[in-house]
C-alpha cells in the first residue's frame, strides 16, 4: 500500500494513540523511504524514561489498512504500542508467568520486530521455529562452513540467535532476512501486506532450491553436504530430495476409474502444503473430506481411456498417498467475488482439533494410520487479503504460546477455539486459523 495521502488521516490517527499511550506525544516520520514509524518527542532522557527499550535505529512500526471511506490508516493499536514501551517488564511477565520450574530447558521464546507489514512474515517464521524437526535441520545447517550470503544462510542465522539467546524472552529484529528476502524476489519488496500463504511457498521452495544446488555444487567438487567423499554406491536418497522435502513433503495420487471397462488409472503427484476449501460450521476434517470426494467426467469433460480406447464417462478422486511428517493445511480463506471485482475473506469458523488423522489415504498408502498433533497456527485477523493482520499460535512442551510481532503471550489451550472463526456470515473482521502445521508423533 502506498503512503497516505491525507495527512490529516495520518494526523487524527496518532491523535488518537498519543491521548493515551504512556503519556507520550509522538511524531511521525518515514520508515526506510515508503510507511511511517513513530517517534517519541521530547529529550532522549525522557525517551529513556518512558520506553527504555527505544531503539532509534528501528523505532516501532505499524501496519498500513485501508478503512471503509478508502483511507489509509495505521493498524498500531494503544495496547501493542504501550507494550512496545514495556518490552522488559512484558518479557519478564511472560517469564513469571510460565515460571522459572516449569520453563523447558533450551527453550526461547522472542518475538519480531514488524519492519513495516512484514507480519505475514514474522507469523510463518514463528510457525516454522516451533516445528523442531525444521528448526534442527536449519541449526544444523547453521553449523557447517559459512557458504555465500542467502536467505537460507540469514534464516539460519536468525534461528541460530534466538536458539542461543542469554535471555529466555525478549524481541529479535530480523533486519538481515527481511533485507536479504526483499532483495531476492521483488514481490516483498515493499511495504504492502503480502500473503502468508504465499510466502510460506516461496521459503520452503526457495530452501529446497537452495540445497539442490549446494548438493550439485558438491559433488561436482567430489563431496557430500556432510563433507565425505561422494561415491557411486551412494545413491540412498534422490537427487531432487531435500531435508526440506523429508520433512512437508506428501504425494498425492489422483484415481480415474472407467466406469465402462472398470480400470483404474493414477497419477501421483508431490506437494509441500494441502490447500482445501472450506465451508461454514465445518471442521478440517470435513475439509479434506471434500478435498478427496469423488468426482464424475461425463458429457464434455469425459475421460480417455486408453482400454477402451474412447472417452468414456469415469469417476475421478484425490486420495492421500503418502503422508508427510509435518503436515501443512492451507484454509482457502480468500475468494475472488465477481460482483465486487475484488477477493473477499471466508471467516466461515471452521474447527481443528489438536489431534488429527487423515481418513482420505489411498489403499497403497504408506502409514495410513498416522496420527497428527497440532504444533501451530497461522491466523489472519481482518476481513479482507489487503487489510488486516497476522499472528502465530503454537505449541511449545505443554503449554501454547501467542505471538503478535514483537509481543509474546501465554494462552490456554481452551483460547484456540476463538481462532475457528465466525458462525456468522455477516463480513466482519474475524481471527480465523489460515495455515494449519500438524507434526507426526512417529
Amino acid at each position: 500500500m502506498e503512503r497516505p495521502r491525507s495527512s490529516w488521516t495520518l494526523y487524527f490517527t496518532l491523535y488518537r494513540i498519543q491521548r493515551r499511550s504512556c503519556g507520550l506525544n509522538f511524531d511521525a516520520m518515514p520508515a526506510d523511504g515508503c510507511g511511517w514509524a513513530l517517534r517519541p518527542r521530547g529529550s532522549r532522557a525522557v525517551r529513556d524514561a518512558v520506553c527504555p527499550h527505544w531503539d532509534s535505529s528501528s523505532p516501532p512500526r505499524g501496519d498500513w489498512v485501508e478503512d471503509g471511506a478508502g483511507r489509509m490508516e495505521i493498524l498500531m493499536t494503544v495496547s501493542k504500542f504501550a507494550s512496545f514501551c514495556t518490552m522488559g517488564a512484558n518479557a519478564s511477565a511472560l517469564e513469571k508467568e510460565i515460571g522459572s520450574e516449569q520453563f523447558p530447558v533450551n527453550e526461547h521464546y522472542f518475538g519480531l520486530v514488524n519492519f513495516g507489514n512484514t507480519c505475514y512474515c514474522n507469523s510463518v517464521l514463528q510457525a516454522l521455529y516451533f516445528c523442531r524437526p525444521f528448526r534442527e535441520k536449519i541449526l544444523a545447517y547453521r553449523s557447517q562452513p559459512r557458504r555465500k550470503e542467502n536467505l537460507l544462510t540469514c534464516l539460519a542465522d536468525l534461528f541460530h540467535s534466538i536458539a542461543n539467546q542469554k535471555r529466555k524472552v525478549g524481541v529479535i529484529p530480523p533486519k538481515k532476512f527481511i533485507t536479504r528476502l526483499r532483495k531476492e524476489n521483488e514481490l516483498f519488496d515493499n511495504y504492502m501486506q503480502q500473503d502468508a500463504h504465499e510466502f510460506l511457498n516461496y521459503l520452503l521452495n526457495t530452501i529446497a532450491d537452495l540445497l539442490q544446488e549446494e548438493r550439485k555444487q558438491d559433488k561436482q567438487n567430489g563431496k557430500l553436504a556432510n563433507g565425505t567423499l561422494d561415491s557411486e554406491n551412494n545413491n540412498s536418497t534422490p537427487p531432487s530430495s531435500t531435508w526440506v522435502h523429508e520433512i512437508f513433503q506428501g504425494t498425492l495420487t489422483n484415481e480415474t476409474r472407467c466406469l465402462t471397462c472398470e480400470t483404474i488409472s493414477s497419477k501421483d503427484e508431490d506437494f509441500l502444503d494441502l490447500s482445501v476449501d472450506v465451508e461454514q460450521n465445518t471442521s478440517i476434517t470435513h475439509c479434506l473430506r471434500g478435498f478427496s470426494n469423488t468426482e464424475t467426467l461425463c458429457s464434455e469433460y469425459k475421460y480417455y481411456c486408453e482400454e477402451c480406447r474412447s472417452k468414456q464417462e469415469a469417476h475421478k478422486r484425490m486420495r492421500v498417498k503418502k503422508l508427510p511428517m509435518i503436515l501443512a493445511l492451507h484454509l482457502k480463506r480468500f475468494k475472488y467475488m465477481e460482483q465486487l471485482q475484488r477477493y473477499t475473506k471466508l471467516s466461515y469458523r471452521v474447527v481443528f482439533p489438536l489431534e488429527l488423522r487423515l481418513f482420505n489415504t489411498s489403499g497403497d498408502a504408506t502409514n495410513p494410520e498416522r496420527l497428527y498433533d497440532l504444533v501451530a497456527v497461522v491466523v489472519h485477523c481482518g476481513s479482507g487479503p489487503n487489510r488486516g493482520h497476522y499472528i502465530a499460535i503454537v505449541k511449545s512442551h505443554d503449554f501454547w504460546l501467542l505471538f503478535d510481532d514483537d509481543i509474546v503471550e501465554k494462552i490456554d489451550a481452551q483460547a484456540i477455539e476463538e481462532f475457528y472463526g465466525l458462525t456468522s456470515e455477516i463480513s466482519k473482521n474475524s481471527e480465523s486459523g489460515y495455515i494449519l502445521f500438524y507434526q507426526s508423533r512417529d
